[in-house]
């Protein structure tokens, strides 16, 4: 099968094309821009483009299927001569249905917890040697590519991404899955700049739920009052499994998890990952995992790449970082950052620079979000506003707005970066928050 991707570069897409080159198809792409790590993964597959740009002369009549990125744009010269020649275009989620309308589709779904509680299905799985085909939005320890993609497998799990699929197809990743069995971790306004309304943002999570095949199971977190709206509201036949937060203890700042089986010792910590971890177990049962297997494995599982993942450092100072940067995602890691570390100060770092962290009626969700830190810190880019074209924002409107008046707020990186060479960073403890870089800091040193 000939496919070709436009704007293959994208952490998403160029996994896929990966998997696709691996399972045997003849694989080409464009992009203007591909950075690391997809730039050297996909040379050393010999499927990074010669050159950047677009190149309507590389869409061609013998190419079986097109697959669009959301970096694209509509006007895009190749997705115009695709169109002209009626190449069958896909966009990504669509693309993976089609890889897997034949198997049993397992998709995970939330605003917030869902990378974490499919890696920790993906560790379990591979610990005992359960091959499944997959897809996962972060880089996972002991897995080479993101996505897998094969013939015979009788599984699929997916990471079900509630954002849009393409910049022709306009529905939620999620929608298109069809999923046999799913979870639905929790439900918190997020993507303000496509879901203008949180109505319509929750209407995403039950056109997911309406979308489950018939006779399937949902997986669904019982503590989350929006979630269990969406399921009691629910007209179409499935089963429902609900889970909430498991009994657990810290003993000498090791986390365990209470079971009928004794106490299991755990890599990772926080209640928000004790309640991930126990939708993974119920989607792993319906795999065929018992629990004292289940439990085997995780004790193993460190945690995905960048969910609270601690960064070695030369100083051997203590500093974890962490995707979160949408309001629900900081409050349950700093919550669990100060469970954690009840006696030691405890500095936490925040960059915004998301649409919905810098619009002005969302960032009302952030209220109390860096409570219970001894030091607290705010930092977004002026000049990544005006590039964004989006009105100035004050530091005292962040205070206001986190209602916190002790919060420092940083609008440019070089102050934040002095601030910073001003910390011992081997007297207390740091949380560092952000989907960027906070203008370029090194974490290391």
């Amino acid at each position: 099968m000939k496919t070709h991707f436009i704007a293959i570069g994208g952490s998403a897409m160029h996994n896929l094309a990966i998997a696709l080159k691996d399972k045997g198809y003849q694989v080409t792409g464009s992009d203007d821009a591909i950075f690391e790590p997809s730039r050297s993964r996909l040379e050393k597959k010999g499927i990074l483009p010669q050159e950047m740009g677009w190149f309507p002369e590389k869409i061609t009549a013998d190419i079986d299927a097109v697959i669009l990125g959301m970096h694209a744009h509509q006007d895009n010269p190749e997705l115009a001569k695709a169109k002209e020649l009626g190449l069958k275009i896909y966009s990504y989620p669509e693309f993976l249905y089609e890889q897997s309308k034949n198997k049993t589709r397992v998709v995970i779904a939330g605003s917030h917890g869902k990378t974490t509680i499919t890696s920790m299905i993906l560790h379990v799985l591979n610990f005992h040697q359960k091959d499944v085909d997959f897809m996962v939005g972060a880089q996972l320890e002991g897995f080479d590519c993101m996505v897998k993609l094969t013939q015979e497998n009788d599984f699929m799990v997916l990471e079900g991404d509630e954002y849009l699929s393409s910049p022709i197809d306009l529905r939620s990743k999620f929608l298109l899955y069809q999923p046999n069995i799913a979870l639905m971790s929790g439900i918190a306004w997020d993507h303000i700049n496509v879901f203008k309304t949180f109505d319509d943002y929750i209407d995403q999570f039950r056109k997911f739920v309406a979308s489950i095949t018939p006779g399937g199971v949902l997986v669904y977190n019982e503590e989350d009052a929006e979630v269990v709206k969406v399921v009691e509201a629910a007209e179409n036949y499935f089963r429902k499994i609900p889970y909430k937060t498991p009994e657990y203890e810290i003993s000498n700042g090791k986390v365990y998890l209470k079971t009928e089986m004794g106490d299991v010792p755990l890599s990772v910590f926080g209640s928000h990952n004790l309640l991930n971890m126990e939708g993974a177990r119920h989607i792993c049962q319906q795999l065929g995992i018992m629990d004292e297997d289940f439990y085997e494995a995780i004790m193993s599982f460190k945690g995905a790449s960048k969910r609270l993942e601690k960064v070695e450092r030369q100083d051997q100072g203590v500093l974890y970082k962490d995707f979160a940067h949408a309001p629900s995602k900081v409050k349950a890691t700093v919550k669990a950052f100060c469970e954690q570390f009840k006696k030691e100060k405890k500095y936490g770092f925040l960059e915004l620079h998301t649409y919905s962290s810098l619009n002005p009626l969302f960032l009302e969700q952030y209220d109390h979000a860096m409570d219970g830190l001894d030091e607290a810190v705010v930092f977004y880019s002026e000049d990544a506003l005006k590039i964004k074209r989006m009105e100035p924002i004050s530091p005292e409107f962040i205070k206001e707005k986190f209602k916190n008046d002790t919060l420092r707020v940083f609008t440019n990186a070089e102050d934040l970066h002095a601030y910073w060479e001003t910390l011992d960073k081997t007297n207390g403890v740091f949380l560092m928050m952000s989907s960027g870089n906070f203008g370029g800091l090194d974490l290391t040193k």
